[in-house]
C-alpha cells in the first residue's frame, strides 16, 4: 500500500514537473470542423508541430468547432487575445476588407494560388494588411479547392448557356454578383434548405463550392458539375499579433514555419482530395466538366469588369488594383 502511494506520488509530481516546464500556453481553435475532420485534423498537426519543435517548452491546448461557442463567438475570442492561433473562415462583420477572401478570378490555378497566398506572394501580403488592423497575423491559405456550378438537368459552359438557368449562392458579398455576370440566375437559399429546393426545383443547382459538398449532400439530386473557378475557396491561418509578439523570436518562426507547413501540405492534400471526388462523382452518375483556361477567359474577362469595381467600396481601390496588377 505503501509503495502504491509512493508510485501515485512520483506520477503526480512528475506531472506537475512537466507542466512546469512548459514555460508557454498556447491556445489554438477552428471555427468550422469538429474533432477528426480534416480542419480539426489540421490544427491538431499544428499543435504537435509546435510542441515537438519547441521541446516542450510551448504546450498547445486545441479547441474544435463550437467548443468555444459559435463561429462569431470564436472568432471575438481570437481578437480579444483569449484565443492564440487560428484555422479560421472569417466574417466580414469585423471588416468588410475580409470580403477580399470571395473575390472571383484572384487565381486560376493551384500554381498560382501557391504562389500568390504563400508568404511573399501578392495575396498573402494583402491579407496581412487586411488583417493587421484587427491586430491578426496572416500566415497563409488552408485551401479546399476551385468552385463550381452543380446542376440538373442541363448545364452551362459559357456564359450564354448560363442564361435561364437558377443556382443557389452563397449570401456572401459579391458570390451571387459573381455568378449573375456568369449569366446564371440566383437565390440565396440557407444550407439547410438546398437538397429540397433543387429537388423541388425552386433552383437548378448549387454553385460556390469545391466538388466534394455538391457531391456528398446533394449527388443524388444532381446530375452536373462544371469546374468553372470562380472562387479559390479557403481557410486562413491565423495568429493574434499581440500573442505572437509575446514569444521568442525562436518560437515566433516555430509558430509561423509550422503554419507554412501545413499550408503546404494541405495544397497537396486538397488537390487530391479534389480529384478524389471528382472520380467519386462520375462513378456516381454526374457528369463532370473542367474548361480550358482559354474556354473561361471570356467569364473571367466579364466577371473581373463587372464585379471588381463593385468592390471598391468594401474593400478598397487600392486592394482592387493589386488585384488588377496581378490578374492573369
Amino acid at each position: 500500500m505503501k509503495k502504491s502511494w509512493i508510485t501515485r506520488g512520483a506520477a503526480v509530481f512528475a506531472l506537475l514537473a512537466s507542466q512546469a516546464a512548459a514555460a508557454t500556453t498556447l491556445k489554438v481553435a477552428t471555427d468550422s470542423g469538429p474533432e477528426g475532420s480534416p480542419s480539426g485534423d489540421a490544427i491538431k498537426k499544428w499543435a504537435e508541430l509546435i510542441e515537438q519543435g519547441s521541446d516542450g517548452e510551448i504546450d498547445v491546448r486545441i479547441f474544435y468547432q463550437n467548443q468555444l461557442g459559435g463561429q462569431l463567438e470564436v472568432f471575438d475570442l481570437f481578437v480579444a487575445g483569449e484565443v492564440d492561433l487560428m484555422l479560421s473562415w472569417p466574417s466580414t462583420s469585423y471588416d468588410k476588407r475580409i470580403g477580399v477572401l470571395n473575390a472571383p478570378y484572384m487565381v486560376t490555378s493551384w500554381d498560382e494560388a501557391l504562389k500568390a497566398y504563400q508568404p511573399g506572394g501578392w495575396v498573402n501580403g494583402t491579407l496581412n494588411n487586411v488583417f493587421a488592423d484587427l491586430g491578426i497575423t496572416y500566415f497563409g491559405a488552408w485551401p479546399e479547392g476551385f468552385a463550381g456550378v452543380a446542376t440538373r438537368g442541363s448545364y452551362a459552359l459559357d456564359i450564354e448557356s448560363a442564361n435561364g438557368i437558377n443556382v443557389r449562392t452563397p449570401p456572401f458579398f459579391p458570390i451571387p454578383q459573381t455568378l449573375q455576370a456568369m449569366g446564371y440566375q440566383t437565390a440565396s437559399i440557407d444550407w439547410s434548405e438546398v437538397f429540397t429546393s433543387i429537388q423541388t426545383g425552386v433552383v437548378d443547382g448549387d454553385a460556390g463550392n469545391v466538388i466534394y459538398w455538391d457531391f456528398e449532400y446533394f449527388g443524388e439530386v444532381l446530375d452536373y458539375y462544371v469546374r468553372t473557378k470562380h472562387i479559390f475557396v479557403t481557410g486562413n491561418l491565423v495568429a493574434n499579433t499581440q500573442s505572437m509578439e509575446g514569444l521568442s523570436q525562436e518560437h515566433q518562426d516555430l509558430v509561423r514555419d509550422s503554419a507554412v507547413t501545413l499550408m503546404e501540405e494541405q495544397f497537396t492534400a486538397a488537390k487530391a482530395t479534389d480529384e478524389k471526388y471528382v472520380k467519386l462523382a462520375v462513378e456516381g452518375g454526374m457528369e463532370y466538366f473542367e474548361p480550358s483556361e482559354e474556354d473561361l477567359r471570356p467569364m473571367i474577362e466579364k466577371v473581373r469588369s463587372e464585379v471588381w469595381p463593385l468592390m471598391e467600396a468594401d474593400i478598397g481601390s487600392q486592394i482592387v488594383e493589386q488585384m488588377r496588377a496581378n490578374a492573369k
